[in-house]
């Protein structure tokens, strides 16, 4: 089971899978942030950490039964002459909850809350883990298809998905607080959520959509919002020190 140990080449797969696990754990970890923002502080830690357990557990339940898995892929119907596998119904269900999902969130956070007695209540503990759990398994689907394709062993994709997860699970708690603390990156993280949501739909579609573009673009976007934010603190900066100018001013 371990034999690959001594073989070089196989050391560098797994560093390159577990990368690409990372990479493609991004849009996990902006989902779960986004959720767990909306739970009371006291539980946001526990709900994180459960959250991303329960993304390792779904990753390797669909890695130890990838002959299902890769059975998803064979056609189950046509539509237009466009064949459906069980991938693709997965995926586009994936993608419609994320868009329902993330247009909520957007609503949400744009509309003016009024602080009546009839305010809504917190969301509910075991309904953010029941939805962290439902994209869990979508995002866990391709995670584990593209494992299989660059990997022969098992015992290295459960290694890559673990360390992955880990490393995930360090990360998540600082991407989830700064998040909290900036609601425009809050605004973009919930645009990106859209943005996959729509990529899920075209990928089930059968429409490839490369994910170095979609990559990229968040990439780029989180540079743009960066500069923004330097340029919004300077401007702060500038006022209040032309405020405390005045009023020394006034004084003298």
């Amino acid at each position: 089971m371990l034999e690959w140990i001594t073989n070089p080449e196989a050391w560098i797969a797994l560093g390159t899978l577990i990368a690409l696990e990372i990479v493609l754990g991004i849009d996990n970890i902006i989902f779960i942030s986004i959720l767990v923002g909306r739970l009371p502080a006291e539980q946001r830690d526990l709900a994180r950490q459960l959250g991303l357990g329960l993304a390792m557990l779904a990753r390797l339940a669909l890695l130890f039964s990838i002959v299902w898995v890769m059975g998803l892929i064979d056609p189950w119907f046509s539509v237009l002459d466009n064949e459906i596998s069980g991938r693709d119904i997965i995926l586009i269900l994936g993608g419609l909850f994320l868009l329902a999902k993330s247009t909520h969130e957007i609503h949400n956070s744009l509309e003016i809350v009024q602080q009546t007695e009839t305010a809504t209540r917190p969301t509910g503990f075991y309904s953010i883990l029941a939805q962290i759990a439902v994209l869990d398994i979508v995002f866990s689907l391709d995670s584990v298809i593209t494992a299989v394709g660059l990997v022969e062993h098992i015992s290295i994709m459960v290694i890559a998905i673990i360390i992955s997860v880990g490393v995930m699970l360090f990360s998540a708690k600082p991407i989830g607080l700064f998040v909290d603390r900036n609601p425009t990156i809050k605004m973009l993280a919930l645009a990106f959520l859209l943005l996959i949501g729509v990529t899920l739909i075209a990928e089930g579609l059968d429409v490839h959509v490369p994910k170095g573009y979609i990559y990229f673009a968040m990439a780029f976007s989180v540079g743009v919002e960066m500069l923004n934010m330097k340029a919004r603190r300077k401007k702060v900066a500038e006022v209040i020190h032309l405020s405390k100018k005045i009023s020394d001013d006034n004084i003298a």
